[in-house]
């Protein structure tokens, strides 16, 4: 079992997105491609005799991927290595294990959202000791190391059976494999009222049923093992929980487009609460018969009601967080409390450093994703179970014997903070020559741009330009600066347009538009109450006519809206 170095050649592209490095499957599979990009992370980052975590959200060629791993980290005198069972570990859950464990960090098997099998994507990212996604200061190590690589090391030895708990070793590398759920199930038993939910749930079992959609990703076993064995709930509360490579050849992306299966079962069925999760279980949709709420909302109500959940009523919130495209609902929020708040760009590692300097507590994406410093990444059950904290807890506070559920709880919220109506475009595998075009046109207008009106073809309402800007973020704790993070125009009214490119595709180029629209609460409760696409149509029209955006990317339609 001696080391071998085996020559390589470098690949064009290896360079990790806001969450790592994606790409199709085929391309994984290419001689080297793989062994390429795990040994750049040996070479950039100082791991020899570490403990490193290893999992991913099951897709298709992760197991594969898991040996070649142990292969290069054998090679490369990593100490030992925790690898959740099957090579299985949901996202929040390996940041969980890199925590509790004092890990040195992770390699994570996962491609979010997006598609797995033969044909779809693959992905690899590296998350730090924190647990949180590795800070754009190490990925470009990672990359620059991609760009002159010779070789890399390798030990050969028998396959680790992924399948049994245990320890056992890969020559000198000790493994331990783990499991995948027990630990996650711990963590949340420790922050929320599970005693409360479940007596909630237990004497409202005919009018408040609970479904979650697994969408075949790597959550099904963790709800199940929270809804169903921890909380007493029926199995008819589940459905597409067993994992998939191929994730039941949908789009395990929790949203209104991808998530129908879900969204076609609760409005059938009359579901009072429902939930869905991605790929890898860091991203989340809370939607109830004729209640959907936007992530931008959620996050906010959940800072708003944090003193019921235990978490944060013993040790209080720091502070609150969002990304740039996220509506400012939070910030209202933070406002009315008098705590913190932050705006940085989109990934959630920035949100991290915030974090570990106890600056915050609570921070959320526009994408879906919502979190707390329990962890370093976005968390899909999390915030479910958040929301089945404060529903229980809504309904305790209620003498009256009124049914409080997620439209009565989106009620309340607007009616004291106002409504920030809210919508994204996603035109995914665009042509990056087009997507780039479009980028140059709106930064050609920021020049001049300001005081300049524009008017809906379709309603004849008019806005005016206030101010024009690409948004750059300087890090309050570690003052780097990461700059052209998305173009943001503001309107005199309020309102809020963004285009930004996304890092978070395989292919092609993913671009996507945010509307914002603000409703004071005193605009009364049919103005607040309005379908969301009537609410931003005259907004919609205009950014899309400041934009060029059909013309440039070639299409007429948007591939999902949210």
């Amino acid at each position: 079992m001696s080391v071998k170095e085996i020559p390589t050649k470098p690949f064009d592209g290896q360079k990790p997105g806001t969450s790592g490095l994606r790409k199709r499957v085929k391309i994984f599979q290419q001689e080297h491609y793989t062994e390429n990009f795990v040994q750049a992370i040996f070479d950039a980052i100082p791991l020899s005799g570490s403990t490193l975590v290893i999992g991913g959200d099951g897709r298709f060629y992760s197991p594969e991927v898991v040996q070649i791993i142990l292969k290069i980290a054998s090679a490369n005198d990593v100490s030992k290595v925790i690898i959740g069972k099957d090579g299985i570990l949901s996202t929040p859950a390996a940041s969980n294990v890199i925590r509790k464990y004092k890990a040195n960090g992770g390699i994570l098997l996962t491609a979010s959202h997006n598609p797995g099998g033969p044909n779809a994507d693959f992905g690899i990212k590296y998350n730090v000791d924190n647990g949180g996604p590795a800070p754009e200061s190490i990925t470009e190590k990672i990359f620059a190391r991609t760009k002159t690589i010779s070789s890399y090391k390798v030990r050969e030895a028998l396959p680790v059976d992924l399948s049994k708990l245990g320890d056992t070793t890969y020559g000198p590398l000790k493994v331990s494999i783990i499991d995948s759920v027990k630990d996650y199930v711990e963590l949340l038993e420790t922050i929320f009222d599970f005693g409360l939910i479940k007596s909630f749930l237990t004497s409202h079992k005919s009018d408040f049923k609970v479904l979650f959609d697994g969408l075949h990703g790597v959550t099904g076993p963790y709800a199940r093992a929270i809804l169903l064995d921890t909380l007493s709930l029926p199995e008819s509360s589940v459905q597409n929980c067993v994992p998939s490579p191929d994730f039941g050849g949908g789009h395990p992306d929790p949203n209104l487009t991808y998530a129908h299966s879900l969204v076609e079962v609760v409005e059938r069925d009359k579901i009072p609460f429902g939930a869905a999760s991605d790929g890898d279980g860091d991203r989340n949709m809370i939607y109830g018969a004729g209640a959907f709420v936007t992530p931008s909302d959620s996050v906010a109500i959940i800072a708003d009601w944090a003193e019921v959940i235990p978490y944060f009523k013993k040790g209080g919130v720091k502070g609150l967080a969002r990304s740039m495209p996220t509506s400012a609902a939070i910030d209202l929020v933070a406002k009315a409390k008098g705590l913190e708040y932050f705006e940085v760009p989109t990934g959630w590692k920035f949100f991290g450093n915030l974090m570990d300097a106890g600056r915050l507590s609570i921070c959320g994406e526009e994408s879906f994703g919502t979190g707390s410093d329990h962890i370093r990444e976005k968390d899909g059950l999390w915030a479910v179970v958040a929301w089945l904290n404060i529903i229980a807890a809504a309904n305790e506070q209620d003498k009256s014997g009124k049914l409080w559920g997620i439209r009565e709880i989106l009620n309340k919220h607007y009616a004291k903070y106002g409504r920030s109506f809210f919508s994204r475009y996603d035109y995914e595998e665009v042509p990056s020559e087009g997507a780039q075009k479009l980028v140059d046109h709106v930064n050609e207008l920021f020049k001049s741009f300001h005081g300049k009106v524009y008017t809906s073809s379709a309603t004849g309402t008019s806005f005016k330009v206030a101010n024009a800007y690409n948004f750059d973020y300087t890090d309050p704790i570690d003052k780097s600066v990461s700059e052209n993070q998305g173009q943001v125009v503001t309107f005199s009214d309020g309102s809020r347009v963004v285009w930004r490119l996304s890092g978070t595709g395989s292919q092609g180029a993913t671009v996507r538009m945010y509307v914002e629209r603000y409703v004071a609460p005193n605009a009364g409760e049919k103005e607040l109450a309005r379908d969301t696409g009537e609410g931003l149509q005259a907004l919609i029209d205009v950014a899309l006519e400041i934009s060029n955006l059909k013309q440039f990317l070639g299409r007429e339609q948007p591939t999902v809206i949210t």
